[in-house]
């Protein structure tokens, strides 16, 4: 604590990030400051504060802090950092699912409609998002029932063969110059203006197809129009009728005990309320102002931003609206609801966050048994040194040392980091040895410590491998071989569920029911399915390649395309023959030829 007085004393007083770490050096808070100095130094004052923070602060052991020219940057820097190092105290939104849009591109002469989950600021037209029951997949199939637009991706040439869709008036075939430009985008502009949320005209015209159907006795069509009038009669039923019917705004609420908290998204877009989506954080904030900021700021990195925000009153309007405009180029009006009609949009959403989190509390708490306890118990069981935040897990695979591949996935306190996996081909190993895979891998990730390369691929303080005495020991001489210091080691053997540690000569047999076996199985599995799927998705390949090589017309340059496209056999297998011909360098007749041999000989 003596480091910490001397580092109060010097704080500067500019806006900033500072970073607390426990005694393991490990980075367990990030937060931005205004003013440092006076920010910091709160942490470490007697003065009351919330349960969360008087646990984090029990294991500060040191602080780090950076300069930023604004609190606008300190906010951006706080959300990277928390991204990059995923601190134990503070809003991780890992889970967060991002929603599907309607993309349409108006650059293009015969613009196309399509569903996609990535925003980005490149000139389109995006609609959506679409949530709380609202299927995106049948909201575009009803634009193009109505308004007979163009789904597919194909390069409009005017002189291909009009596909399927056209015949059954769901295309006009501009691909096949059945229709001209302008033509084309009047149907796109009332497909617009049906998407913006003016459903008049597309209900009428679907009455006059479903009737026109009927009368045909194309019943199974018909049919298909009243499903989506009916489906349009929802859509209607979701709008809110006391607010301006073009208003995109997010509500957001937030609510807390103190040592948990939660937060409710209600999205509304031209008035429609798309659906909501619950939160549950568990962060050590000092403000309800500061996690909900830090939340918003998440939140946005995998949605888009609304032109209207509603908030409660102790959310940091200024500070969020000048941080969309700087990172996002966009005005976002964050609006403090007090009274009316968003007042009582921001009063069920608080509702909803209140009820969530009442739910969520045993949830939370059974989360950290099989996280965060599972670590520290861990650490007791095992005789480890440290805490183990950060575990890889490693495993190989083969069959019959063909197409050799190895895994490494990796945990931090306790939970999977999918985007920290790494894939491994066994390059220097030469039948089924998994002993020598195993050092194989090892060496070569343990030679990014103490290089440019660490910053990707942090030294990890456990290392796990899938196996017995033998899997153990051979890391053990890659360890040697290197000099690694400071990394444990174990091994986990499957049949009875043993671990292995440098420490004893035995193994150790950790019940059944406790959490940190269970989270060590957890990894272990883990690490076997994903050394499973890339042996079968490299083996499928493979399969592929040798097969295509047997098909005549079929040269290097035709594999590599069809490989590129397709990847396993199985996908090309269940492709129609248009998909195989869609490839580069495939007409028509090799991909009839390539579809005969293959349902001819496989």
């Amino acid at each position: 604590m003596d480091v910490i007085k001397e580092k109060l004393k010097l704080l500067p007083e500019n806006p900033g990030v500072y970073i607390m770490l426990d005694e393991y050096k490990n980075i367990i808070y990030v937060g931005k400051a205004r003013i440092l100095k006076n920010r910091v130094r709160q942490y470490f004052h007697n003065s009351p504060k919330p349960e969360k923070v008087m646990k984090m602060v029990e294991n500060i052991r040191d602080f780090n802090y950076i300069i930023t020219n604004s609190e606008i940057d300190a906010l951006a820097l706080e959300n990277n950092l928390i991204k990059k190092y995923k601190p134990k105290y503070n809003i991780l939104l890992k889970d967060d699912k991002t929603y599907p849009y309607i993309k349409v591109d108006m650059r293009e002469d015969f613009p196309n409609f399509y569903i996609t989950r990535k925003i980005s600021k490149d000139g389109c037209r995006y609609f959506g998002p679409f949530m709380g029951g609202i299927s995106c997949k049948d909201i575009l199939d009803t634009v193009q029932l109505a308004f007979s637009v163009r789904l597919c991706h194909t390069k409009i040439t005017g002189n291909k063969r009009e596909c399927l869709n056209y015949h059954i008036c769901r295309c006009p075939a501009p691909c096949a110059g059945k229709i001209d430009k302008n033509g084309y985008l009047q149907r796109v502009k009332s497909a617009l203006n049906f998407l913006d949320g003016n459903y008049k005209d597309a209900e009428a015209m679907l009455k006059d197809k479903m009737v026109s159907a009927a009368q045909n006795e194309n019943f199974e069509l018909a049919l298909d129009y009243k499903n989506k009038l009916e489906m349009l009669s929802k859509l209607e039923a979701k709008r809110i009728t006391s607010i301006n019917r073009y208003i995109d705004a997010d509500i957001i609420a937030y609510a807390t005990n103190n040592l948990y908290s939660a937060v409710n998204v209600l999205v509304t877009r031209k008035g429609i309320m798309q659906g909501g989506s619950s939160f549950a954080l568990d962060e050590a904030h000092m403000s309800d102002g500061e996690a909900l900021t830090s939340f918003i700021t998440q939140y946005y990195q995998n949605h888009e931003a609304p032109s209207e925000i509603i908030c409660e009153e102790f959310c940091e309007k200024e500070l969020l609206q000048n941080y969309f405009k700087e990172r996002f180029q966009k005005s976002v009006e964050i609006t403090l609801a007090k009274q009316g009609d968003k007042f009582r949009l921001l009063k069920m959403a608080k509702q909803n966050a209140e009820e969530y989190l009442e739910k969520s509390v045993d949830k939370i708490k059974h989360k950290d048994d099989m996280t965060v306890n599972a670590c520290k118990h861990l650490q007791v069981q095992l005789s480890l040194k440290c805490y183990p935040r950060r575990m890889e897990c490693y495993d190989i695979s083969n069959i019959s040392g063909v197409d050799k591949v190895g895994s490494m996935v990796v945990f931090i306190d306790g939970e999977a980091d999918r985007n920290s996996y790494r894939r491994f081909r066994i390059k220097t190993v030469e039948g089924a040895n998994d002993f020598a895979s195993l050092q194989e891998v090892l060496t070569r990730r343990l030679s990014k410590l103490g290089t440019v390369e660490e910053e990707k691929f942090p030294k990890p303080d456990l290392i796990i491998v899938d196996g017995g005495k033998g899997q153990l020991s051979a890391v053990k001489n890659i360890f040697d071989e290197m000099n690694i210091s400071g990394i444990e080691l174990v091994s986990l053997a499957k049949r009875e569920e043993e671990v292995f540690t440098l420490y004893s000569e035995g193994s150790i047999k950790i019940p059944h029911r406790d959490y940190s076996l269970k989270m060590l199985q957890r990894i272990r599995d883990e690490a076997h399915r994903f050394a499973i799927t890339y042996f079968r998705n490299i083996h499928s390949k493979r399969n592929l390649q040798s097969v295509l090589t047997e098909i005549d017309g079929i040269g290097k340059a035709r594999r590599m395309a069809l490989l590129e496209k397709f990847g396993t056999l199985e996908r090309i297998m269940d492709a129609s023959v248009e998909d195989i011909a869609a490839v580069n360098g495939i007409s028509k007749t090799i991909a009839q030829n390539i579809k005969s041999y293959l349902q001819e000989n496989l």
